[in-house]
């Protein structure tokens, strides 16, 4: 397994689908567990991933099928997600056999020599990259099965879906597909959201709602070491109306204190007078690694307080929750 040859030999790419409607924080959080596995991980947001597994198979000494089975572990025990995974030659075998895998969740792995076999009976909407509107177009016509799709010519299916879109499906039901895995990483954000139980008028309310964003954020941004150069708040309105503005950061920060400055000023821009809020959500944007972020000496006590504050807050709701202490506490003893 540990030679070219075997390489060729053995499914390697992995195709990952998490549940629908997971969190942009928790997706981030399977991706890291992916690059534990293999250093070469495709983010395709929003809840899905391709993995790259042959250096993998040599690092770790076993299969690809365990190596799925091992990350099924890791999500469902350290995060509760459990993911479906498929296992093939190409990036079109993989998407196709995840796709495949009865949810909840589960592993299957189709081996390059029977790549084909398999393919064959699924119907042709099942074949990853294949269309609704193209899918109907194929059935049309007959071309009921992926099995079918490969036996017809090229150029046929050419003329059915047009050029590219022909050629394309023509290849992949035929188990041809040469694109790589390519590393790509989500873009550097994190997400905070809040969702009213109720449409809401009351300014108050919503003010403390977005307080209570502020320090959801903050404390992730923290937890990850790193620090926003922007913000942008987002409202949801009842019938589906949306409000949005970035504004930017004097200097990258993850402290509450400024985060809360800038949110507060996105809040007061919006200029809510009689607008139902269902939901907001607070993005920090242009992250970069805490590392990177100069320390200021500021001379001013009362900042200084509410950082050593802010740190020891920190530790105690990494030792017994993030709810222990709210956010109205903090800066009510910060004031």
């Amino acid at each position: 397994m540990t030679t070219n040859g075997a390489d060729r030999r053995v499914s390697t790419v992995m195709h990952m689908r998490c549940p629908d409607r997971l969190g942009e924080e928790t997706y981030r959080q399977v991706l890291e567990l992916l690059a534990e596995l293999s250093p070469v991980v495709q983010a395709l947001p929003p809840t899905a991933a391709l993995v790259e597994l042959k250096g993998a198979l040599r690092y770790h000494g076993i299969d690809t099928r365990r190596l799925g089975e091992v990350l099924r572990v890791r999500t469902l025990s350290r995060l509760g997600v459990d993911v479906r995974v498929g296992i093939g030659p190409s990036i079109t075998v993989a998407a196709t056999a995840s796709a495949q895998v009865p949810q909840p969740g589960g592993v299957l792995a189709v081996d390059p020599d029977k790549a084909s076999t398999w393919l064959a009976p699924l119907p042709v909407e099942a074949l990853h990259g294949i269309g609704p509107r193209q899918a109907a177009v194929l059935v049309d016509y007959g071309i009921h099965s992926v099995g079918l799709l490969a036996t017809v010519l090229p150029a046929t299916v050419q003329r059915l879906l047009g050029g590219r879109a022909g050629r394309t499906a023509a290849d992949r039901a035929r188990g041809i597909d040469p694109r790589p895995v390519v590393p790509r990483d989500l873009p550097a954000a994190a997400t905070v959201r809040h969702t009213f139980p109720r449409h809401t008028l009351d300014g108050a309310e919503a003010r403390a709602a977005l307080l209570e964003t502020v320090v959801r954020l903050g404390l992730l941004l923290r937890g990850r070491d790193q620090a926003a150069r922007a913000l942008t708040l987002t409202l949801t309105f009842a019938g589906g109306g949306k409000w949005e503005k970035t504004r930017r950061l004097v200097e990258p920060s993850a402290h509450d204190d400024d985060l809360r400055l800038i949110a507060y000023q996105l809040m007061d821009a919006a200029g809510l007078q009689r607008g139902r809020l269902t939901a907001l959500a607070l993005k920090g944007e242009d992250l970069v690694d805490a590392a990177q972020v100069a320390t200021q000496i500021t001379l001013d006590d009362t900042r200084e307080a509410r950082l050593v504050a802010e740190a020891a807050i920190d530790r105690i709701r990494g030792k017994f929750g993030p709810r222990v202490i709210g956010p109205a506490t903090v800066f009510r003893r910060a004031s």
